[in-house]
């Protein structure tokens, strides 16, 4: 009589295949466990590679060359403004992703990291089943990076062909000439500056009084500023009170009594976490109303061996900082002394132009009575900027009046999500590493953008001397 085959077993299961499942898989190959992967995508890298940011920044990036053709007087001799498609612009974003994918399966295949495609679902704390197939897997140890989608409140008709989310977008085949977004987060924020971007009109819901309010007022300011010179009309301290739906327009009525009328509407207020019918309840895992789990210092959940990192526990959200996550997790595992959590990331939102920021803003300095002092480097000013005409944005960087510490870099411009890293490097050093003075001591490439830095700490400290 036939064996019954038994489950696999592993040290560790990685459920998702994103950055955060990514990362606690190789990290724990590393340390020679055994470790597998259950991926619900045709293919590897998750969400970030195949909805949100890959194609999302690749989309961007074509409609900021194409907008930097059309205003490059270089170029006026080729004829009138060229316009292209978003149909067209997201033949880039296909190939990126490509690659991406390419690139990812490869490093599975090299560190021998086997992957199950299917949905997981706990029926223990230490079995999964895949959904539809009769394969159970085990292991000793946990990680959930299953990662987020847009939230879909249950009055909305997500299935009408006018209405999106920050996923189905990327499957418009025309282009809109009036966007209705709602939600000014960072995903409406990024969506409404490449629609404004493309010659579409944006109405862009805000519940807030301003852009971004965690944002320095000055960069938020400077978004804002930006958006209306693309055609994009922020709407502040409004909500949205319903929706009416017609075969060729959406029309949205807001709380204000305000009727907006637009080809497409883009629901960008929100995500949730990816816990759907993954069994948590079999094993005590705990989510909040947005399907988010619920971790500890150290990605453990309420089940001792689960751990979860990445989008699916909330902040901070970003691809970056899951790669952190995933690794910190599958060290809090395997290798407890080395397990680093995430607390601060540079924020990088990518509108055009795009903004990182890191530390504190003046508001919050102000709020807690902290003396400071403020230097500042306009884009214009430097040579880099004058070769490649990126001449819009700033650099801010804001210390401490009395000890010169850096305790905020905010940056608004071209390459803003590059630049900040070379700020983030100098305020990790300790004691008196961490001075603006590092900046008047250290020679930078010249034309560099880098060297604004040097600019907004002498502009800064001819204020306090």
């Amino acid at each position: 009589m036939a064996k019954k085959k038994q489950s696999e077993r592993f040290d560790l299961l990685v459920i998702g295949s994103g950055p955060a499942g990514e990362a606690a898989a190789m990290n724990t190959k590393k340390k020679g466990k055994r470790v597998g992967v259950i991926c619900d995508l045709e293919q590897v890298g998750g969400s970030c590679t195949h909805l949100a940011t890959i194609p999302s920044k690749a989309l961007r990036h074509s409609v900021k060359q194409v907008m930097a053709f059309n205003t490059n007087p270089m170029f006026r001799d080729f004829g009138d403004a060229r316009k292209l498609s978003f149909q067209q612009i997201l033949n880039h974003a296909d190939r990126v992703v490509y690659e991406q994918v390419r690139m990812r399966s490869d490093f599975y295949e090299r560190n021998h990291i086997p992957i199950f495609k299917g949905r997981a679902s706990f029926l223990d704390k230490h079995t999964i089943k895949l959904i539809g197939k009769r394969k159970k897997l085990s292991a000793d140890y946990f990680v959930i990076a299953t990662g987020s989608r847009p939230y879909h409140p249950p009055k909305i008709k997500f299935d009408h062909p006018l209405m999106f989310d920050s996923d189905t977008i990327l499957g418009l085949d025309h282009s809109p000439r009036k966007v209705t977004v709602i939600g000014a987060g960072v995903i409406g924020c990024e969506y409404a500056s490449i629609f404004g971007g493309l010659g579409s009109k944006v109405e862009l819901i805000n519940p807030e009084d301003s852009l971004l309010t965690f944002l320095d007022t000055e960069i938020s300011d400077a978004l804002a500023y930006h958006l209306r010179n693309v055609g994009v009309r922020s709407r502040h301290n409004e909500e949205y009170e319903h929706i009416e739906y017609h075969d060729d327009h959406i029309v949205t009525y807001l709380q204000s009594g305000k009727k907006i009328k637009s080809d497409i509407l883009l629901w960008a207020n929100g995500r949730a976490g990816n816990t759907q019918n993954l069994g948590l309840k079999n094993v005590g895992v705990i989510t909040n109303s947005r399907g988010q789990i619920e971790i500890n210092k150290r990605y453990q959940t309420k089940a001792k061996n689960i751990y979860a990192a990445g989008d699916v526990v909330g902040w901070p959200a970003l691809a970056g900082a899951a790669y952190d996550q995933g690794r910190a997790a599958s060290n809090a595992i395997f290798a407890p002394d080395e397990c680093s959590p995430v607390e601060e990331v540079a924020t990088g939102i990518y509108t055009i132009p795009e903004i990182s920021t890191l530390g504190k803003t003046e508001a919050e300095l102000t709020a807690e009575k902290i003396p400071y002092e403020v230097g500042k480097a306009f884009f214009k000013n430097t040579a880099r900027a004058q070769i490649t005409g990126e001449q819009v944005g700033m650099l801010k960087l804001i210390f401490h009046f009395e000890t010169l510490e850096i305790l905020g870099i905010h940056c608004f411009g071209d390459q803003a999500s590059e630049i900040v890293h070379i700020g983030q490097a100098i305020m990790g050093q300790p004691g008196a590493a961490n001075t603006m003075k590092y900046f008047l001591t250290t020679t930078f490439n010249y034309p560099t953008m880098a060297e604004a830095y040097r600019t907004a700490a002498l502009d800064g400290l001819n204020r306090v001397f």
